[in-house]
């Protein structure tokens, strides 16, 4: 076994890219003091049910990165130097048609996928492609400058991939291998100091500030670097008595009477970063770009297809809502919602299907001759078993696009009387090569998992009943 094996190579990749990121976004250091700060005040104040969606040592170590890549092969390639952390591709989100601005890519999550390897480290990077060929964002003349400007560069070098192709064939690399591998991973996401040219950057930011970030320069970097904090809201009013600009709102459920479940996010404003731009003549000047952030999320309980539609229909609720007057308030509209149609227990939830659960069996409980219930509810209630909820590990559509659009200065152009380009899981998939694997299905096979594992415990010859 190489002495560097993928959950080493993430964990210590995580703590490599967090450090670049630091010095590169000071801020982002405030940001993850601050969540530090807050969780140990929930800690304290909540005891063992603080650590009830993961311990904290795990909450503290938690990160997510964003990055923004030009085309598939750029995706095709960072899968690979992904892979050879134990990330895998999970989640197809379309920012397409997000409201009110909508954004010119698709997008995955690379990341663990096994609840133990979540636990030792669940490091995860949210990966945006360019959809260049969507004729809403681009005319073909500008796909063809486009594609031929993205065509020239190199982020990912022969030797990184060569690294990274056998740390995933050979299950990780020696020592030395190993530290020149994460070199070379972190170095190609550091923010490029070349000069930008500026009348092709300007060019893609009329259509869209996410598309001069990414095909506008001759690099990729770290868009921003998520800590996880156990009380969101109390973050938020402490960056802002800090002086730093947040955004407005929080995405994701409302902070609500029943437990967190799915994602909540924000994040401080996009801060304006000096760049270098080269004019036309050649001459080089100094300008500020606001494309980086910093983002903070708070986890919650993964909810079923079932919880999922609910949600979708109460942000709809909301939304009409808001439409018809804009003055309402959007928070206490959720909150009324939620608080009306969402089950406000772990326990309701479970019984009613609207979200995922592990079982484990009691260690001390004896058939004593019984047979013990073959439904879940019977299983809880009768002493067999307790549940566990499943942390929601993934990311939302409409947050990851109210996050990006809370952060732009500009509202896209886009043209909804062109066609859209028909991009999806599939096409995805075969751009990555490799697995393209559903949330919903991994969480379920979670609460399956351990399902037969009571099975097992209580009747080792005879299967449970699904409930």
């Amino acid at each position: 076994m190489p002495a560097v094996e993928p959950t080493e190579l993430r964990a210590r990749f995580a703590r490599a890219l967090s450090a670049m990121y630091g010095r590169e976004v000071p801020a982002y250091t405030t940001l993850v003091d601050v969540a530090r700060e807050v969780n140990a005040d929930v800690a304290r104040a909540r005891g063992a049910e603080a650590e009830r969606l993961g311990s904290l040592e795990r909450v503290t170590a938690e990160r997510h990165g964003a990055i923004r890549l030009g085309t598939p092969a750029e995706l095709a390639r960072v899968a690979r130097v992904f892979g050879a952390m134990g990330m895998h591709p999970v989640g197809f989100y379309d920012l397409r048609d997000a409201r009110p601005t909508p954004v010119p890519v698709v997008s995955t999550a690379f990341r663990p996928i096994e609840a133990d390897e979540l636990a030792r480290n669940p490091f995860r990077v949210f990966t945006s492609l360019l959809a260049v060929q969507d004729r809403r964002f681009f005319s073909p003349a500008l796909q063809e400058r486009l594609e031929a400007f993205l065509a020239g560069r190199e982020l990912f070098g022969p030797e990184l991939l060569a690294l990274a192709d056998r740390a995933e064939a050979e299950g990780g690399l020696e020592a030395q291998d190993a530290g020149r591998f994460l070199a070379l991973a972190t170095e190609a996401f550091e923010l490029s100091r070349e000069p930008v040219d500026e009348a092709w950057y300007r060019t893609l930011e009329a259509v869209s500030a996410v598309a001069a970030d990414i095909g506008g320069v001759r690099g990729t970097h770290v868009n921003h670097l998520t800590p996880r904090v156990l009380d969101i809201d109390e973050l938020h009013a402490r960056m802002e008595a800090r002086g730093i600009a947040m955004i407005d709102a929080i995405q994701g459920p409302p902070r609500w009477d029943g437990p967190d479940v799915l994602l909540r996010q924000t994040s401080f404003r996009a801060l304006a970063e000096p760049r270098r731009f080269r004019r036309p003549d050649g001459t080089v000047h100094e300008a500020a770009l606001r494309v980086r952030f910093g983002e903070v999320e708070a986890r919650g309980i993964a909810l079923t297809a079932a919880g999922r539609t609910l949600y979708d229909e109460l942000g709809a609720e909301v939304a009409a809502v808001r439409s018809a007057d804009p003055a309402a308030d959007a928070a206490l509209l959720a909150r009324e919602r939620w608080n009306a149609r969402v089950p406000a227990t772990e326990r309701a939830l479970l019984d009613a299907g609207l979200a995922f659960f592990t079982l484990a069996p009691v260690a001390d409980r004896r058939p004593d001759g019984q047979e013990p219930p073959a439904d879940v509810a019977g299983l809880l209630d009768g002493g067999w078993a307790t549940a566990r909820p499943v942390v929601y590990e993934d990311f939302l559509p409409a947050s990851a696009a109210g996050i990006f659009q809370s952060n732009l200065t500009d509202a896209s152009r886009h043209d909804d009387a062109q066609h859209g380009a028909a991009l999806d899981a599939e096409w995805l998939a075969g751009v990555l090569g490799r697995e393209l694997h559903d949330p919903l299905a991994l969480h379920a096979a979670e609460q399956e998992q351990s399902l037969a594992a009571v099975r097992r415990t209580f009747l080792p010859t005879a299967p449970l009943p699904r409930s």
